[in-house]
């Protein structure tokens, strides 16, 4: 990039190509003061006047053509300080370049000095040279950029932005001022930089919204329950304490509701535990065959009861995956319970396992869960995976569930590296598919097979 020069920098080419009359004007009090010293020496000490004439001849051409080397020297040094004061030096340069933020260092005036790389790639087209504000558009922060230029403090806001998406950030703006630089030399006494460190909260933020969202669903769905024991508790000591009948039908319902208690409190803490350890892959080596086999055996009372039959399609050969058995075999029974309960009306579940290959040539197992009910109309399918959502409140808790069942094998199959997708038609009921990477065998290291 080529610089302007600075004023300094032009008083020195000024001063290098002054003429020799400019030259001996400068410097007229120091020829003035010898040719006093000359006069005095000739008149007091008998100096011979030619000697004198031929001593103030040659200041006098050391005045108009000899260079003054510590004074351009000095002027050298002002404008290197200068240019290092306009532009950041590779040391602050480095530095930014290895924090994980989008930075941005800016001079006094809102103009780009340097950029690192992520926010060159979270802002396509910033470079420097160019105004801040053509990348940084909140008001907010451009607010407090002129605060930190004008006070020299620092500054920490936060700001949405709502297009294409919802998304927080949140900037950090701090002066900095080089070493060894002089107040005076800055222009209005602006800082020699701004550094602005960029923060994405979106994903916080959300986390936090979700939080919040569990824990007031969560006493809710709690609280429901807990209304019913109180009130028929205090049913049978009051009116009814003499009337045994009444006592037995409260004392059955206040078995269903601490039941549905307990399968509240078991599913809370079975989503806690596998978000504690969403970051670690499993690595037990398991058939998927069997485990849904199990599933089909342990759900077959249930099945009986709904008048569903359950039909299977497996393949011969194990159907290997790397997982957690038990997570696995709760996704299993979430799903195929799903299906008896809220598809039964359509007499038939079918579980099925099939190969499929990737986009990147690997090979992957799909586990689906299909009914022949009513099916779910499209518009909540995106949300179906959301803790407590309910397509329908008063069917989910006839049918004692939790609204923790689906959002429970979300984070399972998140943990496996898998992928939950969901396929359903109003009145031709509803498919529930889950990929799980297979056990990649030394053949397909190098992807599929071109013969």
């Amino acid at each position: 990039m080529t610089l302007s020069p600075s004023p300094l920098e032009e008083t020195s080419e000024a001063r290098a190509t002054a003429s020799p009359l400019t030259r001996i004007g400068e410097a007229r009090w120091i020829l003035l003061t010898a040719l006093l010293a000359a006069g005095s020496a000739v008149f007091a000490y008998q100096v011979p006047v030619t000697a004198a004439v031929a001593a103030m001849a040659a200041l006098t051409f050391a005045a108009a053509f000899v260079p003054r080397r510590s004074a351009s020297r000095r002027v050298k040094f002002n404008a290197q300080r200068e240019v290092r004061r306009m532009w950041p030096g590779t040391g602050m340069k480095v530095t930014v370049d290895a924090l994980p933020t989008p930075c941005f260092v800016a001079d006094g005036r809102g103009i780009i000095r340097y950029v690192n790389t992520q926010a060159q790639t979270l802002y396509s087209g910033v470079k420097p040279g160019s105004p801040l504000s053509f990348f940084l558009r909140a008001p907010s922060l451009l607010e407090a950029f002129d605060r930190v230029c004008a006070t020299g403090g620092t500054e920490r806001i936060n700001w949405t932005e709502r297009v294409p998406t919802e998304t927080w950030y949140e900037a950090h703006i701090a002066p900095i001022y080089m070493p060894g630089s002089d107040a005076r030399d800055r222009p209005h006494g602006l800082p020699d930089f701004i550094l602005v460190v960029i923060q994405d909260l979106t994903e916080n933020r959300r986390l936090e919204r979700t939080r919040t969202d569990f824990v007031a669903n969560a006493s809710h769905e709690l609280r429901t329950p807990l209304a019913s024991l109180t009130g028929f508790i205090e049913t049978i000591q009051g009116a009814a304490k003499n009337d045994p009948e009444a006592q037995d039908r409260f004392l059955s319902i206040m078995l269903d509701q601490a039941r549905r208690m307990r399968r509240l409190i078991d599913d809370i803490l079975s989503l806690s535990r596998i978000e504690l350890k969403a970051h670690v892959r499993p690595e037990n080596k398991l058939d998927l065959t069997d485990i849904v086999r199990h599933t089909s055996d342990a759900l077959s009372p249930l099945a009986a009861e709904m008048k569903v039959e359950i039909r299977m399609d497996m393949p011969e050969k194990p159907v290997e995956v790397k997982g957690d058995r038990d997570e696995l075999i709760q996704v299993a029974e979430n799903l195929v319970e799903n299906a008896l309960k809220y598809g039964g009306s359509g007499k038939y579940v079918d579980l099925s396992l099939a190969e499929q290959r990737g986009a990147d040539g690997g090979r992957l197992w799909v586990l689906s869960v299909r009914d022949y009910g009513e099916g779910i109309p499209r518009e909540h399918l995106p949300r179906l995976t959301e803790r407590f959502y309910r397509v329908d409140t008063d069917s989910s808790r006839a049918m004692k569930g939790t609204g923790l069942g689906l959002a429970i094998v979300k984070h399972i199959v998140t943990r496996h590296r898998g992928r939950l997708d969901i396929e359903s038609e109003p009145g031709e009921g509803a498919t529930f598919k889950v990929t799980l990477p297979a056990i990649q065998e030394p053949a397909d290291v190098s992807g599929p097979s071109t013969a």
